[in-house]
């Protein structure tokens, strides 16, 4: 008997996750592939490369394929896809299998072909594609069939995108060019100015993970952070706040915000009362910084609801909407 098997992809501009029909998710891994700068080749993928970085000769570099929920390079896309769905059938098989991949709702035709494309050079037989925000509201177990009004955001690594659906489908969306990674860099610029202390990006994430908040929290979380003193040139520790960090990332979060204000805007008078009544709910890693729902709800009116488990709702979703329209 022939062994195939249906694939949910979720192709983020920070990582990728893998959805097997029947299993659930069976891979997260960061979306970078260790590049070979004089021959091209490529050296390693996900996790592997991700590891391999800084710890190399100098023409091994990192390259992340997607830039802002899009692909920017074609081929190291094909290949790390084809590698992560490999990885996650363990083992070949006869029989290609289908994927679903889920796209940002700014996507083009030209992008849409490109991951059809990336995903039929990576060994796929059939592909479907699956907004990301309609794929978030699956994952988080919102019942989008019937003709009422839900609103969904998934913040992801690039982008975020925003959706009012009904009847299983997306009636208005939209996709911001803020998100996870604007985050961290708001957190990077913040140490430049006020402690003249350069940090990595990954430094900014920790500070975003373990201390980061857009409100008040019970009491203050400090936390030690080491950098170069753009000052002197050496090695530096400064000790910041959660507050301080409030003021740093207050401005990608009210970007987010105003793009969920606008996709509001734009709904049907009459889905509008079915997201007051519903909330709307939000996923991704960005979603997870303190404080944000809270900002969200202050700012738009609407109740915020977080879904269970924010990293993998658009990978799930992705499966689900897959099961849905692959029989």
């Amino acid at each position: 008997m022939l062994t195939s098997y249906d694939i949910g992809i979720d192709l983020g501009t920070t990582s990728v996750l893998i959805y097997i029909r029947g299993r659930g998710v069976v891979l997260k891994e960061p979306s970078v592939a260790a590049v070979d700068r004089m021959t091209q080749k490529i050296m390693a993928v996900g996790e592997e490369a991700r590891l391999m970085l800084g710890r190399t000769p100098e023409n091994i570099e990192g390259v992340r394929p997607l830039e802002r929920g899009l692909i920017a390079d074609y081929a190291v896309t094909e290949k790390m896809i084809r590698y992560f769905i490999e990885k996650a059938i363990g083992r070949p098989t006869l029989r290609k299998p289908r994927v679903c991949v889920c796209v940002p709702a700014g996507a083009d035709e030209e992008d849409r072909r490109a991951f059809e494309n990336a995903a039929y050079g990576a060994g796929a037989r059939e592909v479907t594609l699956v907004e990301e925000a309609l794929a978030a509201a699956l994952g988080a177990g919102v019942d989008i069939s019937r003709p009422v009004g839900n609103m969904a955001a998934d913040i992801g690594g690039g982008t975020t995108d925003i959706a009012v659906l009904s009847r299983n489908a997306a009636v208005v969306s939209a996709s911001v060019d803020t998100a996870g990674d604007d985050f961290d860099t708001a957190l990077v610029r913040y140490m430049k100015k006020n402690h003249n202390l350069l940090i990595g990006e990954r430094t900014a994430e920790e500070i975003k993970i373990n201390i980061g908040t857009l409100t008040a929290r019970p009491e203050t979380l400090t936390m030690e952070v080491r950098g170069r003193n753009l000052v002197t040139g050496l090695p530096k520790t400064v000790v910041i706040t959660s507050e301080e960090t409030a003021e740093a990332l207050r401005e990608p979060a009210l970007r987010i915000i105003d793009g969920i204000r606008d996709v509001l805007e734009r709904t049907p008078p009459e889905l509008v009362s079915g997201i007051k009544e519903r909330g709307i709910v939000l996923s991704g890693g960005g979603s997870l910084i303190f404080g944000l729902d809270d900002l969200v709800k202050e700012m738009t009116g609407t109740d915020v609801l977080l879904a269970d488990d924010p990293l993998t709702a658009v990978c799930i979703g992705t499966g689900k909407y897959m099961e849905m329209n692959i029989r």
